[in-house]
């Protein structure tokens, strides 16, 4: 009876790193969030000033640009949790129809996962059996499904993260325009930005177990390469239009 104990307390560990991982990839989308507000508000905002340096009009177009691009990525969010919330729901009423249906069927099935996973017929047989007499949907659920069926990722709370990991990079780059001084105003705006890069690529990094400086080198260089882009296109769209 020591081994079934043992599987239990290794089964409980992965369950928890398990979780950890979740909040581990919703850290990681969060920080990749920000710095996509970083880089999207940033690309309109000296985009804009290379063609006007007209404050309200570049303020104007920065905060336009935060609002829809929070709205959009937290609508993108939502549909897409959504359905992955519908997808994972249906595969649980499956396997409860089936556990109602076709017990001794399932319990074939679970031992079958864990003779997968190396254990031995007579062990396998004896975890699914005493599996099947808790928590049967759990256990099937958490082998075959690899979710957890109280644990099902809410369309509601991913959509309010996006849009406030978005707005929180977006802010960096209008507060940077905002400075009382005309010809540091750009400057001032592209070192908050980078500053901004530099952070979220040293994290997103971390969170993944890469190593930084790739990261940092690849993040910044997109920020840059954003704004330089814009900003010309707004250079010669202001020229021409003036």
């Amino acid at each position: 009876m020591s081994q079934p104990a043992l599987f239990g307390s290794r089964h409980k560990n992965e369950s928890h790193h398990a979780n950890l991982g979740g909040r581990l990839n919703w850290l990681r989308a969060g920080v990749l969030g920000a710095n996509d507000g970083l880089v999207s508000t940033a690309g309109v905002v000296v985009g804009v000033a290379g063609a006007t340096s007209t404050l309200s009009t570049i303020l104007t177009a920065g905060i336009a640009a935060l609002v829809a691009g929070s709205l959009s990525m937290a609508g993108g969010e939502y549909v897409s949790v959504s359905t992955q919330r519908d997808t994972e729901q249906a595969a649980i009423d499956l396997e409860r129809w089936e556990l109602a249906n076709l017990p001794e069927e399932e319990e074939i099935e679970l031992a079958a996962i864990y003779r997968e996973r190396g254990l031995s017929e007579s062990l396998a047989q004896q975890v699914a059996k005493e599996l099947m007499a808790g928590n049967a949907l759990r256990a099937h659920a958490e082998a075959e499904l690899q979710i957890n069926p109280d644990e099902l990722t809410n369309p509601w709370n991913a959509a309010a993260a996006s849009f406030l990991a978005f707005a929180m990079g977006g802010l960096i780059p209008i507060a940077g325009i905002i400075v009382p001084i005309d010809s540091w105003r750009i400057i001032i705006c592209v070192v908050a930005v980078i500053v901004g890069l530099v952070i979220t690529g040293y994290v997103s990094a971390r969170l993944g177990s890469a190593a930084p400086r790739a990261a940092i080198i690849r993040n910044v260089a997109v920020g840059v390469l954003t704004m330089g882009i814009t900003w010309g296109v707004g250079t010669i769209t202001g020229g021409l239009v003036g």
